[in-house]
């Protein structure tokens, strides 16, 4: 059975850090993708990293390129995101994306893409 799931959510000041990890098990997810997503309330889910197999390329969603930076540790079939400079906006539940196939890197933003999903973990940032 595969089972992704988050950890690392939290409140926190504007301004402020977390690192969100995601641990994967059931399937070995090195060779492939993998993504990070985020839902506000009232919003639709948005893409916010991905990366490439291997901790290959990354790609960002413009809100967070500079902010946010998506990892993979290979051995420990886990994927992280270091959040940084946190602003209110970034307020949302962050779900954790896997696939066993590859994906474009021009298509990484797709959700539908993406085969597994984690349960989420609530990031709050205050101003």
């Amino acid at each position: 059975q595969v089972q992704l799931v988050e950890s690392g959510g939290g409140l926190v000041q504007a301004g402020g850090s977390l690192r969100l990890s995601c641990a994967a098990s059931g399937r070995t997810f090195s060779l492939y993708p993998m993504g990070w997503f985020r839902q506000a309330p009232g919003k639709e889910q948005e893409f916010v990293a991905a990366i490439s197999r291997s901790n290959g390329n990354t790609y960002y969603a413009d809100s967070v390129n500079g902010r946010f930076t998506i990892s993979r540790d290979s051995a420990k079939n886990a994927v992280f995101l270091q959040m940084n400079s946190l602003k209110p906006e970034d307020t949302a539940v962050y779900y954790c994306a896997g696939t066993l196939s590859t994906i474009p890197g021009t298509n990484v933003q797709d959700r539908w893409r993406y085969d597994y999903w984690g349960q989420g973990t609530q990031v709050t940032v205050s101003s």
